[in-house]
């Protein structure tokens, strides 16, 4: 089986979406869908999900170098953000520190 779920993503912005908005972000795996992602926050969280939004990142050229070899490009990781909305007057406690 595979992993999901990576790391929450604890950011200014993800902090006031949470607060705002009852919303959460999730760094998750590049090839996972939204039913999935929303499948293993609702067993993981014990919540229930009403709205999965997700975005990919990376995978372009990230610089060139010019070599005695010839150009030589490194590309960046592909990686994936699910902000993923829990329903009203449920929540997910990322830090249990109280």
């Amino acid at each position: 089986m595979k992993t999901i779920i990576l790391k929450p993503i604890i950011t200014e912005k993800a902090s006031g979406l949470s607060e705002k908005r009852n919303a959460y972000t999730f760094a998750v795996d590049f090839k996972a869908n939204k039913i999935e992602i929303k499948n293993a926050i609702e067993k993981l969280y014990n919540v229930r999900v009403t709205d999965v939004r997700t975005m990919n990142y990376g995978g372009g050229v990230s610089s060139v170098k010019y070599t005695n070899k010839g150009i030589v490009e490194q590309k960046s990781k592909q990686w994936k953000k699910a902000v993923v909305n829990v329903a009203d007057g449920q929540f997910i406690e990322l830090f249990n520190n109280y």
